[in-house]
């Protein structure tokens, strides 16, 4: 009978040989890796998802490729739980791993809230797109949240000029934010909720929907008032060191959206 062949331990390494072309690569690695995970939130339960993965790591002009089944290698080093601080941990293992300058990892996955509605009380849970995007350079690792939150809009305009009401709109509010210290998710949902004409929930009675109708009609606000009210908000906030906001309105009477973006690093702009 034949024997299988040996297996060799010199097989070549060819992502690590030398690349004549001398031009280095920003980002190289790998993209929408889905990957179980476990997030902590702020009622002390655990909420087990599945995450979206882009990895990526500097390559210097000397090397002609990087070593993709190490980005898979961290992920499951790091099994299911991940926080914060493992994720911090996770993008210097990267760069460490891979011989790089500078790294990012993006990680994208719906995270649930167990919401009351406002008058009946009745209890539905209300899905946001959460994303951890970290990034070290030199380094230096850093971690922003970002979280949209989906609300709802009155147009002030329209409520003026109108007779008979006023046009309103599911809006998405995006906020994304760098931390001086630990925040909950679900503080930063509440703060971009109280700002919108009205919040949205995953069920509501009659009541609830007379009590969210009229609340947004006397609640009116444009674009830019959502993205300036968040801001105000953030910049009282010290634990909130630089931050992005951007508000989109899917308009009910037009074929395109309403849109506003500012952003506002406290360390080095005056406020």
């Amino acid at each position: 009978m034949n024997q299988p062949a040996p297996i060799s331990n010199e097989i070549p390494d060819i992502q690590s040989s030398q690349d004549t072309r001398h031009i280095a690569i920003d980002k190289v690695g790998i993209k929408d890796i889905k990957h179980p995970v476990v997030v902590s939130d702020r009622s002390g339960r655990e909420q087990h998802t599945v995450a979206n993965f882009n990895m990526y790591v500097n390559l210097p002009d000397k090397y002609k490729g990087t070593h993709m089944s190490r980005f898979v290698e961290i992920l499951n080093h790091h099994e299911y739980e991940i926080t914060v601080q493992s994720f911090k941990r996770m993008i210097e293992e990267m760069t460490e791993l891979l011989n790089a300058e500078s790294g990012n990892i993006e990680m994208h996955f719906p995270y649930f809230v167990n919401k009351a509605a406002p008058i009946s009380g009745v209890k539905s849970l209300m899905d946001y797109e959460v994303t951890f995007i970290g990034q070290i350079t030199d380094g230096k690792p850093e971690v922003l949240v970002k979280v949209l939150v989906p609300v709802t809009s009155l147009c002030p305009c329209s409520k003026n000029i109108s007779d008979y009401g006023a046009h309103n709109q599911r809006s998405h509010i995006t906020v994304c934010v760098k931390m001086q210290d630990f925040i909950w998710i679900e503080e930063l949902i509440d703060i971009v909720e109280k700002v919108a004409s009205c919040e949205l929930y995953g069920l509501l009675k009659r009541p609830d929907e007379k009590y969210v109708t009229e609340k947004a009609y006397d609640n009116p606000k444009f674009v830019e008032d959502i993205v300036r009210d968040v801001a105000v908000k953030f910049n009282e906030d010290e634990r909130i060191s630089a931050y992005t906001v951007e508000s989109e309105n899917f308009e009910s009477i037009h074929n395109h959206s309403a849109y506003a973006m500012l952003s506002h690093d406290k360390e080095n702009q005056p406020a």
